[in-house]
Parts: C-alpha cells; structure tokens; sequence
C-alpha cells in the first residue's frame, strides 16, 4: 500500500493536458479538481456542458488558477464520441493522460444511440472508441502518455457473454453492469500488450475505486422510481462508504505515480479493497484471459468501426505509418 499517499503527492502537471471523461461529477469531478490544482490542464469531456461548465465554476471558485475547458462528449452516442475526438485534435497539440471514468451502473435496461444496450455501450464501447480516436495525440505527444480506465471490484462476478453482449435475451442490471467492468479490464490489459508490441511510449493502466460515495449508485433506483431502494443507498453510502474524494485517489495513482507500469491495477488497500490508500493489486482470474481480450478487441473494432491500426512488424510506428485509425461506421 502507499502509505498515506493523498492528493499532495501528485506530482507538478503543469505543462500536462488531461481528459477527464464524467468530469463534471463525483470521481470525475474530484480528479479534475486535483490535476487542476497541480497546474494541469483538463479537458471536461461531459455528456452535458451545461452541468460541466457549473462544475468548472465550482472548481474555479476553490482554485481561481485552474486551467480548465468543457467539451461534449456522449459515450452514449459514438457520433458525439468522434465529434469529441475531432474537436479535440484541432485544439490541442498534446495529450498527456486520458482518463476513461464515467460510466453508468444498475440501471433498467436502456439503448445507446447506436442501439448497444446502454451500460456496455457506455462504459466499455464509448471508450474503446475514444480512446482509439485519440491515440494518435497520445503517441504523438512525446514522452511517457497514459490511459488509465476505470473499472470496479464488481468486475469479479462479471462473464463476457458473447451470445448476448447487448443483453437482448436475458437483463440483469448487476450482471450488464459486471460485464462491462470486466470488458474495461479486459480491454486495457489487452492495450497495453499491444502498445508494448508496437514498441510505443504509452502505459494503459486500470483502477477502481473501492466504495465510494458518489451520485452512481444512486440513479438505477432513481430510475425505476424505486424509494426505499434509494432509500437503502443513501443509507449505505453514508454509513459505509468513503468519500469522492478518496475514491477517486486510485485514479489519480494509476494517472501520475512514477512507479506505475503499464498493465496494473490500482485500488484501495484497505478493508477488503473497499476503502483506503491506493496500491497496486491484482484483478479477477478471468480478467487476464487473453484469448476472451482478443475476441473483445476485435466485437469492438466491428461494432463501433474503430480500428486502432497496430501494425507490429513496425516496432515504434503505429497510426499515420502503419494504417491511421478509421471511424468508419458499424456495418
């Protein structure tokens, strides 16, 4: 365990740009709060820029220096996803870290824009996308670069059902929500093979939070209209839960700790991974199961026409030199 370790270890960021996915709220929002006030500039990729721009206010009333920018970004919707990513790689000539962290969980079942049921295509689709889309401004940055993907210790009960990865057949909140936290492990462990393979100076490092109280738990009851599960949640997180704050510590360990390599796992170490300082552990057997990570690289390439353009015959080389990332559309 890092002993200790809080916000005042991050290092100085100035002269770093961030994105910062769900910024506006909960973990997000204490993650951009802290890079800002190391001197990083973040990028507030939000699915509403009404409620990113009130959240910057927040941050900017604390700290008048912070160095923010809100931009839509709807991983709900992989056209928003690409405006996003073309956005961004006309405004910003570097990208330092991504941090792939909203996300929605246990809720009723619902669709995305393109029609994937809506926790899949949220948390692991719309960043599988984006974080496609903007690995040429990772690689070109210069440096060490990073992405670092939020998962969950939920991830354990999940199972990558391939017969039914949209849930058509068979819903259950909890086990959609399982899936798409195990699909976010498998996924950036498997980039991170692959950056390796290509010989590239990009880390794709992994976290999850523990039990933080934020407003994610809340919404599937909110959802259903259902007050005494709402009733059962606030309870629960203010009896057992640790703050934002220090949720959202693992993150900015996987994100700025020079020690970290790429491929781990970060959470909190202290009761049963639930609440703590962060440390690097180890995730669920099934999460480290290359051949179900291939299989989910190559459903994610076809069902959202991101292609990452890895060519490993040309070690160092990748996008522009090996075949550039398409966005063509699903078939």
């Amino acid at each position: 365990m890092a002993d200790d370790w809080t916000t005042d270890d991050v290092q100085d960021l100035s002269g770093s740009t961030i994105v910062v996915t769900g910024a506006n709220s909960g973990l997000g929002y204490e993650a951009t709060r802290a890079f800002a006030r190391k001197g990083g500039h973040v990028v507030m990729a939000c699915r509403s820029v009404e409620r990113g721009r009130e959240a910057a206010g927040e941050i900017r009333d604390e700290l008048p220096a912070a160095s923010l920018s809100v931009h839509e970004c709807d991983l709900a919707d992989l056209d928003s996803v690409r405006a996003f990513a073309e956005e961004f790689e006309a405004t910003y000539p570097s990208l330092h870290v991504l941090c792939n962290n909203a996300g929605v969980m246990a809720i009723p079942r619902a669709e995305t824009e393109q029609g994937f049921e809506r926790q899949f295509g949220v948390n692991h689709l719309g960043h599988f996308a984006l974080t496609g889309l903007l690995l040429d401004r990772l690689i070109g940055t210069g440096g060490e670069t990073r992405v670092v993907t939020h998962s969950s210790n939920v991830h354990e009960r999940g199972e990558i059902d391939f017969d039914d990865l949209n849930s058509v057949e068979r819903y259950d909140p909890w086990d959609a929500y399982a899936q798409s936290k195990l699909a976010n492990l498998l996924f950036a462990y498997e980039l991170d093979r692959r950056l390796r393979d290509a010989g590239l100076d990009v880390k794709s490092v992994a976290c999850h939070p523990g039990y933080a109280d934020t407003d994610l738990q809340r919404r599937g009851p909110e959802m259903r209209g259902s007050k005494p599960r709402l009733f059962a949640m606030k309870a629960s997180n203010a009896l057992f839960a640790q703050s934002a704050a220090v949720g959202a510590l693992p993150l900015l360990y996987a994100a700025t700790h020079p020690g970290i390599e790429g491929g781990q796992y970060v959470g909190p170490g202290g009761f049963r991974n639930l609440r703590g300082t962060p440390e690097v552990q180890r995730s669920s057997e099934r999460s480290y199961d290359r051949e179900d990570a291939r299989r989910l690289w190559a459903v994610s390439e076809e069902l959202t026409g991101v292609r990452y353009g890895f060519d490993r015959s040309l070690p160092g080389r990748v996008g522009r030199l090996a075949g550039r990332v398409t966005d063509g559309r699903p078939g």
